[in-house]
């Protein structure tokens, strides 16, 4: 199987010109009947990623656990949970997916392990322990209770005593997830080593789990108060954790994160980095101690949908990536509500053409090019330890982490048994949108396809970017070729003006060939893309 020629000649990385696509395993596909998608369920779908286009798999933790957060509390950075299989059947999804053409992308999580971990184990076993300084362990403040007023995302004093040795332990996340002492330079080659037993397998890069929580101040100073916290708020929003995390001693260890992949050909490193724009770009590095090639853009997430501030949006954030790097987007994930939740389902095509037409790297989350919507969770079904530490402000994330459907039959071909989370929602299934010309999952194909071939959309810069009203309006150009796409945000038909040209592709797939010029009718929810002369 081969990739377009004409892109397979760019100068560009295949993760600059690609589309990744984050496979939540637990949810994509059980071949043993557990009511658990596992590694060879993925392997047994990747036909399906082959023929919708995706360049690269994304898949979320799959390493032993005891599973407190589903995986994000690693036990062993170098083996497979038998829930998903076996390192087996890891190598054999590896080849598989290098054999289609494709990249695997893996998990890492280098801010803490679980307190299952034998580093752990041993470094909790005495203070003594040569261990001991692998993770953060401090007395207990002089009046008694935890060292500071640092809070977990989760809900609760970022601390927990042991009552062995009688110091707290500090843990951004829940309790079973303590953070590595990333001060401590044996924690650095232990990490390393880790990491090169995934690269020398011969997967193709890691996203890195949460990294701007890897350095704490030293001193341990009590953040201060949230002046604008109210009544209502997360608990956790109570203070601006200013000493808590993206501390500058964080771009030396991804400096060495980034040594390390280097030292094998065309990898890639992705950040997972929660924070403003202006903090997000110094995650590229500089050129004397570069940091990782993409730190994930999550602002689409959050982004109000109107065209001014996606407009607004997409001008600052080329303002201020640092010169030569490549920007991505994303705009779902296992953590945040569905695309098609949060806009609205009539937006869904919209935000998919949006998303494959943006300048950079797309993150595409499985399930978002049906369409599928968050799934209601009955209470006695909850497994998120967020919703269940932190009940009632909307933070369980279980009803985007529902099977994959993929055909009509029960529970939609995931499984042979029980799933462990409920399917629901009546966005169709992959079988039925597939043989749908008009389906969302046919136009997130077309999508990846137009980019493959049109080097405008995979590597080009952008011309003008505006808004007009409700309409969305900006120029990708490389070389003699030049689309426009614009993307009508609102429920009414919209004429705007367009140079002459010819539509290419519209989010209902009607419109292909027609010509474009002086004014072109955007129907409600409508986008298009336009061949210009």
């Amino acid at each position: 199987m081969t990739r377009d020629t004409a892109i397979a000649a760019s100068p560009c990385a295949w993760w600059q010109r690609g589309v990744i696509y984050q496979i939540y395993p637990r949810s994509f596909q059980d071949s043993n009947g557990d009511g658990i998608g596992d590694l060879p369920g993925i392997t047994r779908r990747l036909d399906y990623l082959r023929w919708l286009g995706v360049d690269a798999l994304w898949l979320s933790p799959v390493y032993p656990s005891p599973m407190a957060d589903f995986g994000y509390d690693v036990a062993d950075y170098t083996g497979i949970d038998p829930i998903f299989g076996t390192l087996k059947d890891f190598d054999e999804l590896l080849a598989e997916t290098h054999r289609r053409g494709m990249k695997l992308i893996m998990d890492f999580v280098p801010n803490h392990t679980s307190e299952e971990h034998p580093w752990f184990r041993e470094s909790r076993a005495s203070r003594e322990n040569p261990r001991r300084d692998w993770y953060i362990w401090r007395d207990p403040a002089p009046g008694g209770g935890p060292p500071n007023n640092w809070l977990s995302e989760f809900g609760g004093p970022a601390w927990t005593q042991d009552p062995a040795t009688g110091q707290y332990y500090y843990h951004a996340y829940l309790p079973q997830q303590p953070d590595l002492n990333w001060r401590n330079p044996d924690v650095h080659a232990a990490v390393h080593t880790a990491m090169r037993f995934w690269l020398e397998r011969g997967v193709d890069g890691f996203r890195l789990d949460t990294v701007h929580h890897l350095f704490e101040d030293e001193g341990l100073h009590d953040n201060p108060p949230n002046p604008d916290f109210r009544d209502g708020m997360a608990p956790i929003l109570a203070y601006t954790r200013v000493h808590q995390m993206d501390l500058p001693q964080v771009q030396d260890v991804l400096a060495g994160l980034r040594q390390l992949t280097d030292a094998y050909d065309d990898r890639v490193l992705i950040g997972e980095v929660y924070l403003p724009l202006e903090r997000i770009v110094t995650y590229y590095g500089t050129d004397l101690q570069p940091g990782v090639h993409l730190p994930f853009n999550f602002h689409l997430i959050g982004a109000a949908w109107r065209a001014s501030f996606i407009a607004d949006l997409m001008v600052r954030y080329e303002s201020l990536l640092p010169p030569g790097r490549w920007p991505n987007w994303v705009l779902g994930n296992h953590d945040r509500s569905r695309v098609a939740s949060r806009f609205g389902a009539q937006n869904a095509a919209l935000a998919c053409m949006l998303l494959l037409t943006l300048r950079g790297t797309p993150t595409l989350y499985y399930g978002d090019e049906l369409g599928l919507t968050d799934v209601p969770i009955p209470p006695a079904a909850v497994q998120d330890p967020w919703e269940l530490r932190v009940p009632g402000f909307g933070y369980g994330r279980d009803p985007v982490r529902t099977p994959m459907p993929w055909d009509k039959t029960l529970h939609g071909g995931f499984t042979d048994g029980t799933p462990w989370l409920p399917l629901g929602g009546s966005h169709g299934d992959v079988e039925s949108q597939r043989n749908d010309a008009t389906s969302l999952l046919r136009l997130t194909r077309d999508l990846i396809a137009l980019r493959r071939r049109n080097a405008a959309l995979s590597e080009g810069s952008y011309g003008a970017i505006e808004s007009r009203g409700d309409v969305l309006v900006y120029e990708r150009v490389a070389g003699s070729a030049r689309v426009v796409v614009l993307l009508n945000f609102s429920s009414v038909t919209v004429h705007t003006p367009l140079v002459q040209g010819q539509v290419i592709l519209s989010t209902a797939g009607d419109r292909a060939g027609e010509h474009a010029a002086n004014l072109v009718a955007l129907r409600p929810h409508e986008g298009l893309i336009c061949a210009c002369t």
